[in-house]
């Protein structure tokens, strides 16, 4: 296991992070995500940690909450010190049907961090996270209560989720201009059939050093392989979450397939190897319902894809360039490849 520092602060978090919005009852939105007892999660978790993870991310409305109960009570079920580990959750989404039970407002982040405490079982969460962003409140309101909590010792970093990139480098500079604390990392959707957001965020998480911490790295389930070319039953009729393009899919399962072989190992591997490969990311957050899947997720930690590898996912799962995509590939050529490579490009 690896460990990279979050963002710009000084703290380690492992490669792999441990997912929990399967932990506990779902419903909702988020129902048929996941059922996981308590016995099956005190057996995930110390599997986890024994594989050297040391990063749990969690949020307020999973499972209504108790997915932080079941993840408060197996740490304390299986003695793992509260300094072992760094416990992130989220705030935003709604909690319930009046007009403040969500959102971005002092008012709600206050309430909900005191909840997380208590179902956490911790006085402090290592990593605070806007689950989305809320157009009602000013970012200036939200940055200020975040920044609070940081001083009064309840929350250590802070970060979103869900955002998009201009959205992020506002908040950005509204914390610099009030001298708050700024946000750590960004929180997103990444795989081999989902890349968009190397168009804006990528670029912009580069520029600002801030960490990124990937979910559904496996498209739902898709990467595995197993709904390919299901008519029924298949990941549609389940939950479409997140939506992938399955006529572009499929050439990127198939090189997929190759390149498996090549190491003997699954196509699981193979996805989760390649995120964990690009510079950007800082952590992979799995999503297991079985101590089995987790295993087959280690697995991608023994995968080192070569240059070809990489070469033939890349062609394979390329975005198409959009404006101003195109324009700036064309018009900074010849900057780039001075950056790059030191040497003036031939202007022949």
């Amino acid at each position: 296991m690896r460990y990279n520092v979050l963002g710009n602060s000084g703290l380690f978090v492992s490669e792999l992070c441990l997912g929990t919005m399967v932990f506990g009852p779902s419903s909702g939105r988020y129902a048929g995500a996941g059922d996981v007892g308590q016995d099956d999660v005190d057996r995930i978790v110390r599997r986890a940690f024994d594989a050297g993870i040391n990063f749990v991310d969690t949020a307020n409305v999973y499972a209504g909450g108790q997915s932080e109960e079941i993840i408060g009570r197996s740490l304390k079920n299986l003695g793992i010190a509260r300094h072992e580990v760094v416990i992130a959750t989220k705030v935003e989404h709604a909690t319930g049907s009046g007009p403040n039970d969500g959102g971005a407002s002092r008012y709600h982040i206050v309430d909900q961090l005191k909840k997380s405490l208590r179902r956490l079982g911790t006085d402090h969460i290592d990593l605070y996270q806007l689950h989305g962003w809320d157009p009602a409140t000013p970012v200036e309101e939200t940055v200020r209560a975040l920044d609070d909590l940081v001083r009064q010792g309840h929350v250590r970093y802070v970060g979103v989720s869900n955002w998009a990139a201009w959205q992020v480098t506002k908040a950005l500079g509204v914390a610099a201009r009030l001298n708050a604390v700024p946000f750590q990392s960004v929180q997103a959707y990444y795989s081999l059939v989902g890349r968009e957001l190397e168009r804006e965020l990528v670029p912009m998480l580069q520029t600002e050093r801030l960490g990124l911490l990937v979910y559904s790295p496996l498209a739902g389930g898709y990467l595995s392989g197993k709904y390919r070319g299901a008519t029924k039953g298949g990941r549609r009729s389940i939950i479409a979450f997140p939506p992938v393009d399955e006529v572009k899919g499929a050439p990127v399962l198939e090189a997929m397939d190759g390149i498996a072989a090549r190491h003997g190992t699954s196509l699981v591997a193979v996805a989760l190897a390649w995120l964990l490969q690009q510079r950007v990311v800082t952590s992979v957050i799995l999503g297991v319902k079985r101590l089995d899947q987790l295993e087959e997720h280690l697995k991608a930690l023994e995968v080192r894809l070569s240059e070809d590898d990489l070469g033939t996912l890349d062609a394979a799962s390329a975005l198409s360039l959009e404006y101003p995509a195109w324009m700036v590939q064309t018009a900074d050529a010849a900057r780039t490849t001075l950056l790059k490579t030191g040497e003036l490009p031939d202007p022949r």
